[in-house]
């Protein structure tokens, strides 16, 4: 999976209630967790960038991930738009020109 990039484009996965898309995500982050081959990086933009800020109950997991060396990008224009940027809590802050760079550099991209 180094090779493949993850792009979260919401607060959780999938399209349910908040909570069960949160409850989805944290299980997601939890089984990939338990296996070496892990994804080069998670991009999160649009609605997705929430999961990276305070209050986010996957800080733990993604904080987890970033220490085994996934990259976590985060898109500054969603940041800007939800007003989160002092809020960011894990991952690096970026542009649309690193989420695009990620993905052209990806063998697969997958969308959750």
């Amino acid at each position: 999976m180094k090779d493949t990039v993850i792009l979260v484009t919401n607060n959780g996965m999938g399209k349910a209630d908040l909570t069960l898309q949160q409850t989805l995500f944290a299980k997601y982050l939890e089984l990939l967790l338990q296996h070496d081959d892990l994804p080069a990086a998670l991009c999160f933009y649009a609605e997705g960038v929430k999961s990276v800020c305070e209050g986010s109950p996957v800080l733990d997991s993604l904080r987890a991930l970033e220490e085994k060396g996934v990259h976590l990008i985060i898109c500054s224009t969603c940041l800007n738009y939800f007003d989160l940027t002092d809020k960011v809590r894990v991952g690096i802050v970026g542009g649309m020109g690193d989420i695009l760079e990620a993905q052209r550099r990806a063998a697969k991209v997958i969308t959750l």
